[in-house]
């Protein structure tokens, strides 16, 4: 809020800085909103300007079984590889946390190491470990890996809750004769369901978005959405494509 008692200088930095952020907004989003009235094209190019307003290519999208598998086989990997990131992120972050150990920072390095490492190379490593085993092409090795990407995401956001937590909370518990599980679903969980919640958004996002891992261990019954549209703008540049994106992005 701005204050009647700021200086000139203050209220410049004031208004420079929401302007500033919403130039930063107005970028990010700038490709969705670029994309959007291409779906509605009528002509048969991802072109500007716009040959006519046609609801042919959302048709066309859910007309297709491809596009239909692939969309479901992303409501599928994505829930499923959310739910194992959150779980087993919340978990190590608690553990990290609580714990003193030899070596503690290095082991936080390597379970956030999927963050910093390129995802190509998790790709080609994740094959080379799966496809001996007969897991090249599963929905098993697509949502293991996937949940892989996103549990750095919920160490991280469930780590910054956790540095506040009072842990006299969950002393009190245990000497009213709470069990550990009890102790946790009834404590520790409540109050750091913020950083678990943001953490599984971001594991969400990760998964949904993701395709060069895909390309890797997903064969054509396995492909996701976003496998769906790099094929397509690989080989067949469609406006279905246009289509595809803001659905992946709603």
């Amino acid at each position: 809020m701005l204050s009647p008692y700021m200086s000139p200088v203050e209220r410049v930095w004031f208004y420079s800085l929401r302007i500033l952020c919403g130039l930063i907004l107005l970028f990010l989003i700038l490709p969705v909103l670029v994309i959007v009235p291409l779906s509605f094209n009528s002509g048969s190019f991802l072109v500007y300007p716009l040959q006519g307003f046609s609801l042919h290519w959302y048709q066309d999208f859910f007309a297709s079984a491809e596009w239909m598998r692939s969309l479901k086989n992303s409501i599928i990997v994505a829930p499923a590889a959310t739910v194992l990131a959150m779980v087993f992120g919340t978990l190590a972050a608690i553990g990290l946390t609580r714990g003193d150990f030899p070596g503690k920072p290095l082991v936080m390095a390597l379970v956030i190491s999927p963050m910093v490492v390129p995802v190509v190379i998790i790709g080609v490593a994740s094959y080379l470990f799966f496809a001996p085993l007969g897991l090249g092409n599963s929905f098993f090795s697509l949502i293991v890996v996937h949940a892989v990407l996103g549990v750095p995401f919920v160490i991280i956001t469930v780590s910054a809750t956790l540095q506040g937590f009072n842990h006299n909370l969950v002393r009190a518990a245990a000497s009213l004769g709470a069990s550990p599980l009890t102790t946790f679903r009834r404590v520790t969980l409540p109050l750091i369901a913020p950083g678990v919640i943001s953490g599984a958004l971001f594991a969400f996002a990760t998964s949904f978005d993701e395709v060069v891992v895909t390309l890797f261990l997903a064969g054509p019954e396995q492909a996701t959405l976003p496998r769906q549209m790099f094929s397509g703008i690989r080989e067949n540049l469609s406006p279905t494509i246009g289509r595809a994106s803001c659905r992946e992005r709603v």
